[in-house]
């Protein structure tokens, strides 16, 4: 109970620090030591945001980019957990595998838009190719290291028991590695959304990053800081779910 009553008052003293920020920030505007051109009061912010809600073109844009960050983000986990598990696993295949994975985890995703605009055009699928390329590589990367953390003592014991490979995979690898994956990967949301970002910013026609560009164009500075806080509240929103799932995914770390 005491635990739950010191979470609830750091909770409290986070909202209570941002409230005062938001509201130095306004002060500071009010009294005109910014230009509003460079940075606008977050009253300029919020009556930015009531207008866009009102015509729902801001819930068109969170959408679209939320959707386009989530379909690119399964389709890279998908893929690089149970490839990341099998090299993790084995030497061999790291070995072969490990320069062309090499070759890819330095490139950004800006580096891709260009091949991808060539190939698929302003698609979704081409959105969809930019989050899954700019977070596949790195993923993988977290799967495989925090599969080869695993205690091989632990394995050697099951195997002694008598476990075949399925049961040491499914009883010791994948429980061991659970952890470090879902964290590996909460932080490869994060680089998703800089890659859709990206995209967006380049070929887009909705969107937060095609919002912000829109906004810059237009010296509208009070929509690309709306875009900004967007992101930041729909990752906000996004990693809370996150927690909950780990949560009922991992009860044994609780």
């Amino acid at each position: 109970m005491d635990k739950e009553n010191h979470s609830k008052k750091l909770v409290v003293i986070s909202i209570l620090s941002l409230l005062l920020f938001i509201v130095i920030w306004e002060i500071i505007c009010k009294a005109g030591l910014i230009d509003p051109v460079f940075m606008p009061a977050p009253s300029k912010i919020f009556a930015r945001a009531v207008k866009l809600i009102g015509n729902g073109d801001l819930m068109a844009h969170t959408l679209a980019s939320t959707r386009r960050v989530m379909v690119g983000f399964m389709i890279s986990s998908m893929v690089a957990i149970p490839f990341g598990i099998f090299l993790g696993s084995s030497r061999i295949f790291m070995a072969i595998c490990d320069p062309f994975i090499s070759l890819l985890r330095p490139l950004p995703s800006m580096s891709w838009i260009p091949l991808s605009l060539l190939w698929l055009g302003i698609t979704e699928t081409q959105k969809y190719s930019i989050v899954f390329m700019g977070s596949f590589a790195p993923s993988l990367l977290y799967i495989i290291e925090a599969t080869k953390s695993i205690d091989p003592l632990l394995i050697r014991a099951a195997r002694n028991l008598g476990a075949s490979k399925l049961d040491v995979m499914r009883e010791v690898i994948l429980p061991g590695a659970l952890p470090q994956i879902i964290s590996g990967l909460k932080v490869m949301l994060g680089i998703a959304w800089t890659c859709i970002i990206s995209a967006e910013l380049v070929a887009a026609r909705e969107g937060l990053g095609f919002m912000i560009m829109n906004g810059k164009e237009y010296f509208q500075t009070d929509t690309v800081m709306l875009g900004m806080v967007m992101i930041s509240l729909t990752v906000m929103v996004i990693d809370v779910v996150f927690k909950k799932f780990e949560r009922r995914l991992l009860p044994w770390t609780r």
